[in-house]
């Protein structure tokens, strides 16, 4: 059994008293959605540039399926953490693409760099950025959570902040700090952070 949040408070779900059969619809509709979304995103780069959001998409859908996994049903709140996700994929994965600037153009292939120039990447990635954490904090007041909980995303926020200070438009040199061990370390930090504010709360 565990707990979860429900308006400010924390309830007890037991995950043993879940009738499979109550999930196996929603999967069986949602499966092939989001098959066609990952599918769909390996395509993107060829004609649009926002191709790092359907990848943040891709990866955005997963917190909103592990809900309905565990829960049999869609809360809307969840898709608060989806769009977060989202940004933050969409975000780092505009980072990541200034690397590809001149391959992406050379082979006819769209990008935020490619279209915008790094310079200009770096700014939406950032915007993205700012739109995740937004939507981070929307996430823990919609949830109830608490302090514990928005100290996380103070956290993750300096995380990001180090993370885009790492890359610069004339020197990508440390790009693969900021894309691989940043964004790796900001993901285990905000998951310390909810899970000791919901231990905190359960006790």
């Amino acid at each position: 059994m565990f707990s979860l949040p429900t308006s400010g408070s924390v309830r007890t779900f037991d995950y043993r008293a879940v009738d499979l059969r109550s999930i196996a619809e929603p999967i069986a509709v949602l499966s092939p959605v989001a098959l066609g979304v990952i599918l769909l995103y390996s395509y993107t780069k060829r004609f649009t540039r926002w191709s790092h959001l359907f990848l943040g998409l891709a990866l955005g859908i997963a917190p909103a399926a592990a809900w309905i996994a565990v829960r049999g049903s869609l809360d809307p709140r969840i898709l608060l953490l989806t769009a977060a996700v989202t940004f933050w994929v969409g975000g780092f994965d505009v980072i990541y693409a200034c690397q590809d600037h001149d391959y992406d153009r050379s082979h006819g292939l769209h990008s935020v760099p490619r279209h915008l120039g790094i310079r200009n990447a770096l700014v939406i990635a950032r915007l993205f950025h700012l739109v995740m954490i937004g939507l981070l904090v929307a996430l823990i007041v919609t949830f109830g959570l608490g302090k514990l909980a928005m100290a996380g995303v103070i956290a993750v926020a300096a995380l990001l902040l180090y993370e885009h200070m790492l890359v610069r438009h004339d020197d990508l040199s440390k790009l693969n700090a900021a894309f691989f061990t940043m964004n790796g370390v900001i993901s285990v930090v905000f998951f310390i952070f909810v899970a000791g504010d919901l231990l905190l709360r359960r006790g």
